[in-house]
C-alpha cells in the first residue's frame, strides 16, 4: 500500500493546494494512505479531518523579524519548538514509514520534508507564489522534484534537481457554470455589466472601503452596472451594509448590488465580466481558469510582499491591472474601473489573456512529477 506524508499548513494558501494534491494521488492509487503533518494551532488542524485524513500535530513557528519585547517571547517559544521538531519529525515518520513526503509551503513543511530526505525518503515540494517562500527555497536543495505553479518562481531554485511547472489546482466547482447560467440563477440580465469585488475569505477593510467609493460613483454617475461584493467574515466588517446605506448608497432596495459577507464565488466569477481581488496565488488561479479580466490590490502585509509578485505575473502579461496599497486612491481606483467600463473591448482582451495563462493539464503535470518517485 502507497503511504504518502503531506505537510503544510499555517494559512489556506498552502493547506488547500495540499488537500487538491491528496486528492489527486487519492484518484490514481484508491488504496493510499495519505496522513497530513500540520500545526495544532493553526488552519490545518481545522480542514484536513474535515476532508477525512488523518492528522499528525507538529508545533513549530516562524520567528520574527523585528525586534521588541513581545517578539523576543516568540522568537524563544520558536526555538523551543524549532529543537524539539526534529525528534517529533522522526516520530511521525518512522510511526508512519511514508513511501514519499510532499511538502507545500509553511513552516511545518521545512523539519517534516528536512527529515524525510536525510532519511532517504523520496521528496518534493509545491510553491505556489511567484516569489518563493524562504522554506522552498531551503529545501529545494534536498528535494527530489520542486513543482511550482507559475515559471518566474524557479530562479529562486538554481540548486534544486528537478523543476517542474505544474500550476496550481483550481476546485473542479470553478467552470461547472457558463455565463447564462450564473446569472440566470442570481437574476442578473444576460446581457448586463457586471463586477465582483472581493478581499479574501476574512475581507479588506482597503478594499471595502474603495468598493464603497465606487458603488456611490455608480449611483452618481448613473451607471448601469451590477455589481456583487463579498465583504468579508470578519467580525469588524459586520456593519458594511449599514454603513453605506448611512452614506446615502443604497444597498437593501438596489437589485443590481450583491453585497453580503460571503458570496459563492464560482457562481460570482461565472457570471461576471471584471473582478477586483487581492493577489493570493489560488485567487489569480482560479481568475485564470475563469478567465477573468481583473483589477489587482495585493496585500501588503505578507511574507516578502509575495503577493505583489504573483499580480505582477498577470499584469505583465496584458491580463489585468496592479494597483499597490500605497499607490491607491479613491479616484485612482475608481478610473481604473472606468476605463474598463468604458471600453468593453479592453476587459474582453484581458479576459482572453488571463485565460491563456491557465495550466489545464495541471493534474498530470502534479501527477508527472510524482508517479516516478512512487515508482522508485
Amino acid at each position: 500500500m502507497l503511504k504518502v506524508l503531506m505537510a503544510g499548513g499555517g494559512t489556506a494558501g498552502h493547506v488547500n493546494p495540499a488537500l487538491a494534491i491528496a486528492e489527486m494521488i487519492k484518484e490514481e492509487h484508491p488504496d493510499a494512505e495519505i496522513r497530513f503533518a500540520g500545526n495544532p494551532d493553526k488552519l490545518e488542524a481545522k480542514l484536513v479531518p474535515k476532508a477525512g485524513y488523518a492528522f499528525e500535530p507538529l508545533r513549530i513557528e516562524g520567528f520574527q523579524r523585528q525586534i521588541n519585547a513581545e517578539n523576543i517571547k516568540r522568537n524563544l517559544k520558536a526555538a523551543v519548538y524549532l529543537m524539539k521538531s526534529g525528534s517529533r519529525c522522526k516520530e511521525i515518520i518512522r510511526g508512519f514509514q511514508p513511501d514519499l513526503v510532499i511538502g507545500t509551503g509553511g513552516y511545518v513543511s521545512g523539519p517534516v520534508v528536512r527529515t524525510a530526505a536525510k532519511l532517504g525518503i523520496k521528496t518534493a515540494i509545491h510553491e505556489q507564489n511567484a516569489f518563493a517562500g524562504v522554506t522552498n527555497k531551503l529545501l529545494s536543495k534536498q528535494v527530489d522534484v520542486v513543482m511550482m505553479t507559475v515559471k518566474e518562481s524557479q530562479k529562486y531554485f538554481p540548486e534544486a534537481k528537478k523543476c517542474m511547472v505544474t500550476g496550481l489546482p483550481v476546485r473542479g466547482s470553478f467552470g461547472r457554470l457558463t455565463k447564462a447560467d450564473a446569472r440566470k440563477k442570481l437574476g442578473i440580465p444576460e446581457d448586463a455589466t457586471v463586477v465582483l469585488s472581493v478581499g479574501g475569505s476574512l475581507g479588506s477593510k482597503v478594499i471595502n472601503e474603495n468598493v464603497k467609493k465606487l458603488l456611490k460613483w455608480y449611483q452618481k454617475d448613473g451607471r448601469d452596472v451590477y455589481h456583487i461584493h463579498s465583504y468579508g467574515t470578519y467580525k469588524d466588517y459586520a456593519h458594511f451594509i449599514d454603513e453605506c446605506e448611512a452614506e446615502g448608497i443604497r444597498i437593501r432596495d438596489d437589485s443590481k448590488r450583491m453585497v453580503d459577507s460571503y458570496v459563492d464565488m464560482p457562481k460570482a466569477m461565472a457570471a461576471c465580466d471584471l473582478m477586483i481581488s487581492r493577489c493570493g496565488a489560488a485567487s489569480l488561479a482560479e481568475i485564470e481558469a475563469m478567465g477573468r479580466c481583473s483589477v489587482l490590490i495585493p496585500s501588503p502585509m505578507v511574507a516578502e510582499n509575495h503577493q505583489y509578485h504573483n499580480g505582477m505575473v498577470l499584469q505583465n502579461a496584458g491580463a489585468g491591472i496592479v494597483i499597490e496599497e500605497k499607490d491607491l486612491t479613491g479616484e485612482k481606483f475608481i478610473n481604473t474601473i472606468k476605463d474598463f467600463l468604458d471600453h468593453p473591448e479592453k476587459i474582453k482582451e484581458c479576459s482572453e489573456k488571463a485565460a491563456g495563462l491557465h495550466i489545464k493539464d495541471t493534474k498530470e503535470r502534479i501527477m508527472g512529477c510524482l508517479e516516478p518517485l512512487i515508482k522508485k
